[in-house]
């Protein structure tokens, strides 16, 4: 096979499966993009992985403190400066399409078709990749899931935090 051959064999068979992939549709999952703006659905299969431990046992807890997580996040993503947001709203983007999640984790299963292992595997690898953008943006997913969870009052005594007491004299 010829060098020129084998050049334009590769970037047609990219081509193709770049085209296929993003052909492929996501209407099996049930997902309704106009529900789901605010990446809900997204955080909402991280953030077990994210909180393991942190959460409440008991299931019915368990939701709601998901539920004020999720929404902690809508409103600590506003508080980030226009270029983060931007930055965030493009890795949210690709995690979310079956592309650039084969770019991100080398597998076009969606993350919410993927178990627990799966995703810690998945995490643990963006901590510890070479690459600094991988670095970078488990960071910041993990510091948006703990920094909103942890926002919330309620879940300070699991921390054996109490506020300080010379605030409320300030106030």
């Amino acid at each position: 096979m010829e060098r020129r051959t084998f050049i334009t064999t590769a970037l047609a068979g990219t081509a193709c499966l770049a085209l296929g992939v993003n052909y492929c549709s996501t209407d099996y999952i049930n997902v309704n993009p106009k529900l789901d703006g605010k990446h809900r659905l997204l955080f909402s299969v991280l953030l077990p992985v994210f909180l393991d431990g942190a959460l409440p046992d008991v299931p019915g807890l368990k939701r709601d403190a998901e539920n004020r997580t999720l929404d902690a996040i809508e409103q600590t993503i506003l508080l980030l400066p226009e270029d983060s947001q931007a930055e965030l709203e493009q890795l949210l983007d690709l995690l979310e399409g079956r592309l650039g999640l084969l770019i991100l984790t080398g597998s076009m299963t969606p993350l919410m078709m993927r178990n627990s292992v799966e995703l810690i595997e998945m995490l643990q690898g963006w901590r510890t990749s070479y690459i600094e953008m991988m670095v970078t943006a488990y960071q910041g997913l993990r510091e948006l899931v703990m920094a909103s969870y942890y926002s919330d009052p309620e879940h300070w005594s699991r921390l054996h935090y109490a506020k300080p007491d010379f605030l409320e004299e300030i106030n």
